[in-house]
């Protein structure tokens, strides 16, 4: 439904919870606090290790003395920030003011991950995004763990430095050499395939629990440097597991923003005022830009990444769940005012995520960080074929990138002004730094027919499997058993007849990309009838919509273009007609 509605999705679970809970009283699970605040543990852990899955030391590289000032100097200083705005504006006692700083120090990759796949950031951009997000989630946690013990427990700061080192040496013997061993083990086949996922699950929660028995609450940043270990480790069998445990996240995020809502009460909501109110603003409006400003002095950050920065910090589940856990022990231990620990939480998760997932987009797209729309075409492989196509296609105002790795092929092509990239398409240099969230089509188009199939292969999660094309195989047409299935490759463009020989033998014919408006006096059937028969005599490659849209034509996903639309053809010389537009 969020998805549809094109809102964050962390906003129609949380109201799903509230009316759930709260409103209705439909859910009641029936668990104490202790074992609720347990299996929210859980969930976290596994969500953690899905991020650190998804950090690359590649992007690191880039731009890590970015990720380094977000990373160690923006924490504390959010931190110290976050507490005074609670103290002094809203209201709450110094230790329930400074653990709500703590946790709210964290944003979380739950709701930023979203975020960026919705608003087509840069790579740069996205990826000081996507690493303060995930790094932070457990520093925040630990930050609340050592005030909650430093103004609770006791023991002064020698306990608290005792508690940082004892997370810290947990997270490197458990996390980081446990994770270099499971990849290793996995590496050699020491477990078998289709057990690899689930174990894997399992090893995580077990290094989340013996974590925590070292120093409590360790378990989250034990688990994140496990994730970015194997996730770093250049293992076969990396995509199979980062997709198992994506699927799992999305479930557990689900589930997790619904129940932890659902557990506040009514009056939860009657202890807010309008002080609660201010400090609130201060946390979007001075918290955040302030600490970003100050921790990004002289970093090698652009002015426009800064104040993206200084505004996109939406808070996520484990926000929610470490206030779930604090709120109840603050309690306990005499501090009367902790019960407004969560409902303000709350409401600070569901102000930035309303605020920043509706922002985020425009507010990149201003500040020249973000693609105003994906509509376009990557070509993979440059041919004189693919170079007539794209040609005809930037005179159609479509935006076109052309990919190829042998930089010789690419030349005629930037001599005719068509934007080219040098580089393997399938490699991790180009993952990293190829600019392509401004489209919205892949087409493969090389000699290779299997490595075409590869890169559709790899590329289709990404543009997703219905915008993914190949020019056909020469066997295409034959028996169906002798095929390349579908679920190996992409779909075949235009035709299953028009393959890599076929198109180019017709280029040399004379046949070119050619394009019509279909207007009432000059329709469809009026252009068919123009050209002569399908496939023999011109092949319908794609269309542009009345609203621009650009669309990639093939007969496993068909289309027939109607009066508005751009017709887009291969055929021999030009066709002209007194009642149709032409280029």
């Amino acid at each position: 439904l969020a998805w549809r509605i094109r809102l964050p999705a962390i906003v129609v679970l949380i109201a799903a919870g509230l009316v759930l809970g709260p409103v209705t009283g439909v859910i009641h699970l029936g668990l104490s606090q202790a074992e609720l605040t347990e299996l929210i543990g859980l969930g976290v852990a596994i969500i953690l290790f899905e991020g650190g899955m998804d950090l690359k030391v590649g992007e690191f590289r880039r731009v890590g003395r970015g990720i380094g000032r977000l990373t160690v100097v923006a924490p504390p200083l959010a931190w110290l920030l976050g507490s005074l705005a609670a103290h002094l504006i809203g209201g709450l006692s110094w230790p329930v003011a400074v653990v709500l700083g703590a946790i709210l120090v964290v944003t979380g990759p739950t709701v930023i991950l979203p975020l960026l796949r919705q608003a087509r950031l840069k790579k740069e951009s996205a990826s000081l995004l996507k690493w303060e997000g995930i790094v932070n989630d457990p520093v925040g946690v630990l930050l609340a763990v050592l005030s909650f013990q430093y103004l609770t427990i006791g023991g002064g700061w020698a306990q608290t430095a005792a508690g940082v080192g004892a997370a810290i040496g947990a997270a490197a013997v458990l996390g980081g050499a446990g994770g270099w061993l499971v990849g290793s083990l996995y590496r050699r086949g020491e477990v078998p395939e289709h057990l690899k996922a689930p174990i894997l699950m399992v090893l995580v929660l077990v290094v989340y629990r013996a974590s925590n028995l070292v120093q409590h609450e360790a378990g989250l940043l034990s688990v994140t440097l496990m994730g970015l270990v194997i996730g770093n480790m250049q293992l076969v069998e990396r995509e199979v597991l980062q997709h198992f445990k994506e699927h799992l996240t999305v479930v557990l995020v689900s589930v997790l923003f619904i129940v932890i809502p659902s557990q506040l009460q009514a009056t939860h909501f009657q202890l807010l005022d309008w002080r609660i109110l201010g400090f609130v603003l201060a946390v979007l409006l001075i918290v955040r830009p302030l600490s970003i400003m100050c921790a990004t002095v002289g970093a090698p950050i652009s002015r426009q990444d800064k104040m993206l920065l200084a505004w996109i910090a939406p808070r996520g589940i484990v926000a929610a769940a470490t206030a779930g856990i604090f709120g109840p022990a603050l309690e306990a231990a005499g501090y009367a005012d902790a019960e407004r620990l969560l409902p303000i939480t709350f409401v600070v998760i569901i102000t930035t995520v309303l605020a920043h997932g509706l922002t985020i987009a425009p507010l990149g797209r201003r500040l020249g960080l973000a693609a105003r729309s994906d509509n376009g075409l990557l070509i993979v492989g440059a041919t004189g074929w693919t170079r007539a196509l794209a040609t005809a296609l930037k005179k159609l105002k479509i935006d076109v990138l052309l990919v190829d790795g042998a930089y010789h092929r690419l030349r005629d092509a930037r001599m005719a002004g068509i934007d080219v990239y040098y580089g393997e398409i399938l490699s991790e240099h180009t993952e990293h730094t190829l600019e392509a969230q401004h489209l919205s089509h892949v087409l493969c188009a090389t000699e290779n027919d299997f490595y075409n199939a590869l890169v559709c292969k790899a590329l289709g999660r990404r543009f997703g499997r219905h915008r993914t094309f190949q020019i056909a195989t020469p066997q295409a047409s034959g028996e169906e058993l002798r095929r390349l299935t579908l679920q190996q490759r992409g779909y075949f463009a235009f035709d299953p007849t028009a393959n890599f020989v076929v198109l180019h033998e017709r280029l040399e014919e004379g046949w070119t990309v050619q394009a019509t408006k279909l207007s009432p006096q000059f329709g469809w059937t009026e252009l068919t009838e123009r050209l002569g028969t399908p496939v023999e005599q011109w092949l319908l490659l794609g269309a542009i919509t009345p609203s621009g849209a650009f669309r990639l034509y093939s007969k496993e996903q068909r289309f027939k273009p109607v009066t508005g639309w751009t017709a887009i053809y291969f055929a021999p010389g030009r066709t002209r007609d007194a009642g149709a537009q032409s280029s």
